[in-house]
């Protein structure tokens, strides 16, 4: 009985730990098409989640834009010693975005953001050669952020504001690699919590030495996410395994950290028509060491993931064709802070290369169309996850093979300004 809760501890970090290894980069059409620079480029309401700071410069005194992605991902693993081959069913996700931002006056301005910085799912084929590690999941997180921005004077403004995480995930995998029912069923397990909540915070400075050169600085805070009371709904277990219900009625406590985020930027517009961008970004993954994992029956512990801090540069130009049409273009590059060692199926990313573009199109003085698209694509990877136990709970055993994934992401929003 010792070893199956043991393996059910691993299974709920696994779960867990796809929030941490898998951030989604969606939050605003126009941005993200520009290499998703944003942080010293003043364009719309998008500027809530970018740097708030810079809702002061904005020249309409109030705007709103909303968007919506679908994220169509592909994953491949394969081990050709064991001739092992497997493809991902990735359902199709729609994380959405919506800012809207007014001006007080010529000093002062408040906005707000609801946006999914994460949320996606996996789905690998039941009883596959990694289900002791993974069947399927499903996150979905939705982040609520109120701003306030104040003009320092004519060249330097501040902002910042609190942010409301709220969110649920869904994960099954089987409890090891041979375990059945008498049916020959095998035996897994279902973790399941909804309404998970928590708060951090946004703060951003921008620094405007000419009309033409615009500098920028966004923090965003760490954010504790703590389930408690999540259910984990055991299935096809060996009535023998079961004994006085040990796996009955199970519930779950467990904290995970979200990284805090520092980005800086620049933008120039080399004259009316040409805008260029650049970002580098900062996430601090060090913060996701382990997992502590309490279940009610009394147990518990600690799954490594010893995530190292992460670096994104990106790249983006705006080209202002006409009065009614602009076009934008962008490249970042984003490194994974899964280290050698750590790589499991739910969070099989590597480094990747990410190309976007996009335009928008004003149908009339007061509404835009705007749209986007990226593609990902990961460098492939020869990787294990070399910390599950087995089962007999003394030491840890390994799985991996070979990861292949990419991702396409057509984006389209609407903007509204007066």
């Amino acid at each position: 009985m010792k070893k199956l809760t043991l393996l059910a501890i691993l299974l709920l970090t696994s779960a867990l730990t796809y929030a941490g290894g898998y951030r989604i980069s969606l939050q605003g059409q126009k941005q993200l098409a520009m290499g998703h620079t944003g942080v010293a480029v003043i364009n719309s309401s998008e500027l809530v989640f970018f740097n708030p700071a810079g809702l002061t410069f904005l020249n309409e005194k109030f705007t709103v834009s909303a968007g919506a992605n679908a994220v169509f991902a592909n994953i491949s693993f394969q081990n050709e010693q064991y001739g092992w081959y497997t493809e991902a069913d990735n359902p199709v996700s729609t994380p959405f975005n919506v800012y809207a931002a007014y001006k007080i006056n010529d000093w002062a301005s408040v906005g707000l953001g609801i946006y999914t910085p994460y949320g996606s799912g996996v789905e690998y084929p039941t009883d596959w050669e990694g289900s002791h590690l993974i069947n399927d999941i499903s996150l979905r997180a939705i982040f609520i952020q109120p701003t306030l921005s104040i003009k320092i004077n004519d060249k330097v403004s501040i902002g910042g504001g609190p942010i409301f995480a709220t969110g649920a995930v869904n994960f099954n995998r089987n409890i090891d690699r041979t375990t059945t029912n008498t049916e020959g069923e095998r035996a897994n397990v279902t973790i399941d919590q909804s309404g998970i909540t928590a708060w951090g915070y946004n703060l951003g400075l921008m620094v405007r030495p000419t009309e033409k050169f615009t500098l920028g600085i966004n923090y965003r805070s760490e954010i504790q996410m703590d389930a408690e009371d999540g259910e984990a709904d055991f299935q096809n277990m060996p009535n023998g395994l079961n004994i006085d219900g040990k796996y009955d009625n199970v519930t779950f406590d467990a904290t995970l950290p979200l990284p805090a985020e520092l980005t800086v930027g620049a933008s120039y517009a080399i004259n009316e028509k040409w805008l260029v961008a650049f970002d580098y970004n900062r996430a601090y993954w060090n913060a996701y060491e382990a997992l502590d994992v309490i279940f009610s029956n009394g147990e518990e512990s600690i799954n490594p993931r010893n995530y190292k801090n992460a670096s994104t540069y990106r790249f983006g130009v705006q080209y202002k064709a006409t009065n009614r049409f602009t076009l934008r273009g962008g490249y970042y590059f984003d490194e994974s802070p899964v280290q050698s060692g750590y790589f499991a199926p739910e969070t099989p990313r590597n480094d990747s290369n990410n190309f976007t573009g996009g335009f928008s199109f004003k149908i009339s003085e007061r509404f835009a169309l705007d749209a986007s698209f990226l593609y990902i694509h990961f460098d492939e990877v020869d990787e294990s996850y070399d910390y599950y136990k087995d089962p007999t709970g003394t030491q840890f055993s390994s799985f991996g093979g070979t990861y292949k994934n990419n991702a396409f992401v057509p984006g389209l929003g609407i903007t509204y300004g007066f």
